[in-house]
C-alpha cells in the first residue's frame, strides 16, 4: 500500500515528469550540488581542445615550398604541434570513456536515491572508481557501440536502441550487473515503454532549450528535472516489474 512518505510512482509519461518535479524540489539543494559537480567534472574536456589558427604560424604556412627546402625548424615545429594535438586528443578520449561514465553513472544513482526517499550519498560520484569500475566502463562502451551501430543503420534503429537501453546506467549501479546482463535487463524492463521514453527524451530537449533561454542558469534546474523524471520512470518500471512476482509469492 502506498504510504504518504513515498512518491506515487506510476510508469507513465505525465507521472514521471510530475514526480520528477516533486523530487527536484524536495531535494533541490542536494541535487543542484550534484548537477553542478558533474558540470565541473566534465569541464576538463575543454582543456584538451587545441585550436590552431593560421596566424599562429606567423605566415609560415603561406609558402609550403619553404618546408620542402629543408627548413628543419618549421618541420620540427609542425611535428611538435601535431604530437601535442594527438596527445591532447588521446587524453580527451581517455577521460571521456574512462572517467566521465563513473561520475555520470554515480550521479544517476543519486537521483534514484532521491526518488526512493533515501538521503543522496555524494560518495556515489566517485564510488565507481573503487567499486564496479570495470562494469561501468564496459557498459558505457557497449552502450555507445550499440547506439552508434544502430545510427549507422538509418538512424531509427539507433533511436530505438537508445530508448530501450536507457536504464543501463541505473541497472549497473543499482543491481551491480555486468554489461551484458545490464543490457538484457534494460531491454526487458523497457518493453512496452519505448514510445514513452522517446516522448520523454524529446520533451527533455525542449526543457533544456527553455532552461538555456532563462539566462542560461536555468539549465541547472532543467537538468535536475529531467534527471529526476528519468530516475522516477526507472524506479516505477522496476516496481511494476516486481509486482507480478510479489503477487505469485503471496
Amino acid at each position: 500500500m502506498e504510504t504518504e512518505k513515498n512518491y506515487n510512482l506510476i510508469p507513465t509519461y505525465g507521472n514521471s515528469f510530475r514526480t520528477g518535479w516533486k523530487v527536484m524540489f524536495d531535494n533541490f539543494l542536494r541535487l543542484l550540488l550534484v548537477v553542478f559537480v558533474l558540470a565541473l567534472l566534465t569541464a576538463p574536456l575543454k582543456m584538451f581542445e587545441l585550436k590552431l589558427e593560421p596566424s599562429d604560424f606567423h605566415g609560415q604556412l603561406d609558402k609550403w615550398s619553404d618546408i620542402w627546402e629543408y627548413d628543419m625548424g618549421k618541420i620540427v615545429t609542425l611535428g611538435t604541434l601535431g604530437m601535442v594535438a594527438a596527445f591532447a586528443g588521446l587524453l580527451a578520449l581517455a577521460y571521456t570513456f574512462l572517467a566521465i561514465p563513473v561520475v555520470s553513472y554515480g550521479g544517476n544513482m543519486i537521483f534514484v536515491q532521491a526518488v526512493r526517499r533515501i538521503k543522496p550519498e555524494f560518495d556515489l560520484l566517485i564510488r565507481g572508481f573503487r567499486e564496479n569500475y570495470l562494469h561501468i566502463v564496459l557498459s558505457n562502451l557497449l552502450l555507445f557501440a550499440l547506439i552508434v551501430l544502430g545510427c549507422f543503420a538509418l538512424i531509427i534503429p539507433g533511436i530505438i536502441i537508445a530508448c530501450r537501453l536507457v536504464f543501463v546506467p541505473y541497472i549497473v549501479m543499482d543491481k551491480k550487473l555486468d554489461p551484458i546482463e545490464a543490457v538484457e535487463l534494460s531491454w526487458k524492463l523497457t518493453k512496452g515503454y519505448g514510445w514513452r521514453i522517446f516522448a520523454m527524451g524529446l520533451t527533455s530537449v525542449f526543457i533544456m532549450i527553455f532552461g538555456l533561454i532563462l539566462f542560461i542558469v536555468g539549465i541547472f534546474p532543467a537538468i535536475m528535472w529531467i534527471s529526476s523524471s528519468f530516475a522516477s520512470l526507472y524506479q516505477s518500471v522496476l516496481l511494476a516489474s516486481e509486482k507480478p512476482a510479489e503477487i505469485i509469492a503471496a
